[in-house]
């Protein structure tokens, strides 16, 4: 092994210990998700089931946006919001005084407007305004709950938390066609009401949540005009099936769109069963899908080939999430509700198995075989 490959070796093994709460905040999230279906579940323990939601978007998935932009900007202190995030993940399951995770989450996200702030420095822009206002969400969550407001309440937060996250992102490369600046203003419109919408959501929640559902609406558009996606579908391999995620995740937000214009605020039942998963399972977790092949390699420096196995998880989640929502959650059927929220959890699972094994196999082809010294020839 070459110097350069020991030390990339070497520093991938280091953001893997960060990347480890994330892990085993996603596989608590998903016990908590069984408890929830009423299934049965490896782990029963009684905090899972109240702690699930921020559980799997701060521990989980904020982690990783957190590790992830870290890494982008290489500096040690920033390391401190992922392993802030992936510290009260864990205390989120452990016995210790919930106020003790909830106190860590709210640093980490803390650090994670400050990276925001430092990147702004180095080099201004639209996509990089848009991930700071979800920083600003993603705190703003934190905080809120640490002050005791109900995660049914929180939800516009956290879903814009990530939503601004990831919108950011797609800017980014959807920059790469020179977009007009008019675009890019209606763009930083729909940023600025879907977190004007989210913050009046608490002082006024029915006026609030028809403007955030409206936001909400407008940003999906904007995304299925502008987004390379659409000519990637016509593409083969990689770039075809991050396409196909990309538009399934879309659909999904505009789902959740349509339901919180419709029924405005939303905290119990099955609508909110429905607007919860539409934006964190067939939004969030299909981008995650769409992106790990690229970005799991450049922070924890492993390959991650692509290969055609992973669209099975992929039609798995969204064949399992009609079934869990438009049938189960939109028609009240039960039976259809637990039996798409069980595949949900399945397809989850096999995408981070398959991912997994597909970085270790490819690992282990690339890496070439010692040879022998001269002396044992």
């Amino acid at each position: 092994m070459t110097p350069a490959a020991d030390a990339a070796r070497r520093t991938g093994a280091r953001r893997a210990v960060l990347l480890l709460p994330a892990g085993l905040a996603l596989l608590a999230g998903l016990d908590a998700a069984l408890l929830l279906l009423g299934l049965p579940a490896p782990v029963r323990a009684d905090r899972l089931p109240q702690v699930h939601g921020v559980l799997m978007v701060l521990g989980f998935v904020g982690t990783l946006v957190a590790l992830e932009r870290a890494v982008a900007l290489g500096r040690g202190w920033g390391y401190l919001s992922p392993g802030f995030l992936g510290a009260g993940g864990l205390l989120l399951i452990s016995p210790a005084d919930l106020r003790v995770g909830q106190s860590l989450l709210v640093l980490g996200t803390a650090v994670l407007l400050a990276l925001y702030f430092r990147f702004w420095r180095r080099q201004p822009g639209p996509a990089l305004l848009a991930q700071a206002a979800g920083a600003v969400a993603g705190l703003g969550a934190a905080l809120l709950w640490l002050g005791g407001l109900d995660v049914p309440r929180l939800l516009p937060w956290l879903a814009a938390f990530l939503v601004l996250t990831i919108a950011g992102e797609r800017l980014e490369l959807a920059r790469v066609a020179v977009l007009a600046p008019r675009t890019e203003q209606t763009f930083l419109a729909c940023v600025a009401a879907v977190l004007t919408g989210t913050v009046a959501t608490l002082l006024w929640p029915a006026p609030g949540t028809l403007l955030l559902a409206a936001a909400l609406l407008a940003l999906v558009a904007w995304l299925i005009t502008y987004d390379v996606a659409r000519r990637m579908l016509r593409a083969r391999g990689l770039p075809r099936f991050s396409a196909a995620c990309l538009l399934a995740g879309y659909a999904w937000l505009g789902l959740a769109g349509a339901l919180w214009l419709i029924e405005g605020p939303i905290t119990e039942g099955s609508r909110y069963d429905a607007v919860v998963h539409c934006v964190f399972l067939g939004f969030v977790i299909s981008m995650i899908m769409a992106h790990a092949p690229v970005i799991l390699p450049a922070v924890l420096r492993r390959p991650l080939p692509y290969r055609p196995v992973f669209a099975v998880p992929a039609w798995l989640l969204h064949l399992s999430l009609a079934l869990r929502i438009l049938v189960g959650d939109l028609r009240d059927s039960t039976s259809a509700w637990r039996v798409g929220g069980s595949l949900n959890i399945v397809a989850v699972l096999l995408f981070v198995v398959t991912a997994a094994t597909l970085s270790v196999t490819a690992g282990a082809v690339r890496r070439p075989r010692p040879q022998p010294s001269e002396t044992t020839r």
